[in-house]
């Protein structure tokens, strides 16, 4: 039997059946609902037209975050709440403040970006606890930044909406009542899995780790799906049918993070964005800018690290700083668990190490190691045509275990953009171990990586491009760690201060 979906919606219980399960939210509130005000661009979670705001409840209480609309599948938002731009308007018929910092900061021009840019500036609204006190309170500009980063028009120039986004907070504040919506949300939970079904098409979701097992073996052919930012776009971009879906987004056995036995264990179902924040914590300087570029602040907030590793892109940005630290991948299946290093799972272009009925369930990445005898020498750097929101021509990561006297015991490099999976450098870490960390050892392996990628040209990057620009990464990794007089980040990064500001 089919479970209808259920989510919290313009001040009611919102109910959903007959549609596709791989109708969008967008679909659905424009076609459906005749909800306008939320827009359609690229239709592949990329510009921020259709940005809403999207409720749930968590172990750690009510999350509100900023996703594309145009990529979220409508059965995901089942036991949800779903604001648009027609929220904001207040019950007296006045401007949120949001929308009102944009009109007065003449913030907008044609209008059609609006709404996905005061979805935006509302999620950031929301997280700021300045508004909750009085006076005015601006956010930092690179919060503003981040917070943006999805939103791609700039038909005004960024700079209008940037004051907006400081003038916002000076505004009469709206306060939000986070705990009538988590009381509206609770009635909404459901205990056991449910399915829905429409014309042949099953969209299954499991509640926990059992569950997700048995479906999974039930359906060993349905499509995973954690946080759309890729299956979304099988459908938007590529016309595909799917007809068996698993949503992994409500097993409460996928969302945990906790740091154990010397690593962190992070579940296939943490959001990229909490994934991050929680390794950062322990890596800031090596992880933080990698993080901020990642996509943009909606992707993060929809996409998961599990579903990033199990894509298995060449180009997916989290694999090789996962490999660099050495990290393992937890699988589970019908026979129980599994652990293997991260880069023994792939095993050539979109071909993993699976088993019938297994899935991915966490990983495990270490924690910096303390000792008096060596340290860790760790970096991660991404090359691509802009800083925000754009796909990594080459993507690197480097981790150096040193001696007290300088010497490389252990040497780990990993690249993305470089082969048909992320891959390490066995050549280039033999040229260094066992050899001081100078300029000749560098020289040595910077020539050794010749011989371990035979990278493609594509439009992002030649082959010779890519060759010399991650033997420069290297040159650039040794400039920072070497004994002798390393480099300060702000002679080596353009966005050294960019970066401190949004920290």
């Amino acid at each position: 039997m089919s479970t209808p979906i259920r989510f919290f919606y313009r001040g009611a219980v919102h109910e959903v059946s007959g549609v596709a399960p791989t109708q969008t939210v967008l679909q659905h509130l424009r076609e459906d609902l005749h909800c306008t005000g939320t827009k359609e661009g690229c239709a592949e979670g990329d510009c921020g037209a259709c940005t809403v705001v999207v409720g749930s409840l968590e172990a750690d209480g009510l999350q509100l975050k900023a996703v594309n609309a145009c990529i979220q599948f409508t059965p995901t938002l089942d036991g949800k709440a779903l604001f648009t731009v027609e929220d904001l308007q207040q019950a007296d018929g006045a401007l949120h403040p949001v929308q009102q910092a944009l009109v007065e900061c003449h913030g907008s021009q044609c209008g059609f970006c609006t709404p996905g840019f005061a979805m935006s500036l509302w999620g950031m609204y929301l997280k700021q606890e300045c508004v909750k006190q009085e006076g005015a309170c601006a956010p930092a500009r690179g919060e503003i930044d981040d917070a943006l980063s999805g939103n791609l028009c700039r038909c005004t120039g960024y700079r209008p909406i940037i004051d907006a986004a400081r003038r916002m907070g000076e505004l009469p504040r709206v306060d939000f009542d986070r705990d009538a919506l988590a009381d509206r949300l609770r009635t909404l939970q459901r205990e056991a899995g449910t399915v829905y079904s429409f014309q042949g098409q099953t969209f299954h979701a499991p509640r926990t780790l059992d569950e997700l097992v048995a479906a999974r073996a039930a359906h060993p052919d349905a499509v995973l799906l954690a946080g759309s930012t890729d299956v979304g776009l099988w459908v938007t971009k590529q016309m595909r049918e799917l007809q068996d879906i698993i949503y992994l987004g409500h097993v409460r056995e996928l969302k945990s993070v906790e740091e154990r036995d010397g690593a962190i264990g992070i579940g296939a179902g943490v959001t990229l964005q909490d994934a991050y924040a929680a390794v950062c914590r322990h890596y800031p300087r090596e992880l933080g800018e990698l993080w901020q570029r990642f996509a943009s602040l909606p992707i993060r907030n929809a996409g998961t690290l599990g579903g990033n590793v199990a894509n298995g892109s060449p180009i997916g940005d989290s694999m090789p700083w996962l490999i660099a630290l050495g990290s393992e991948l937890v699988l589970r299946g019908p026979d129980g668990e599994r652990s293997l290093p991260l880069e023994d799972f792939y095993l050539g272009y979109q071909q993993k190490d699976l088993r019938a009925g297994e899935f991915v369930k966490g990983l495990r990445v270490p924690l910096p190691r303390s000792s008096s005898t060596s340290k860790l020498a760790f970096r991660t750097y991404k090359l691509a045509k802009r800083f925000d929101q754009d796909i990594s021509a080459v993507c690197a990561a480097f981790a150096l275990e040193l001696d007290d006297e300088g010497v490389v015991r252990k040497a780990r490099i990993a690249f993305g953009g470089m082969a048909a999976t992320p891959k390490r450098a066995p050549a280039a870490e033999a040229a260094l171990k066992g050899q001081a960390w100078d300029e000749a050892a560098l020289k040595a392996a910077m020539t050794a990586l010749a011989g371990d990628y035979t990278p493609l040209s594509d439009m992002r990057a030649s082959s010779t491009y890519r060759m010399q620009t991650a033997q420069n990464l290297l040159r650039r990794f040794w400039l920072e760690t070497r004994l002798d007089n390393p480099l300060p980040l702000e002679a080596v990064n353009a966005f050294a201060v960019h970066l401190d500001t949004a920290a």
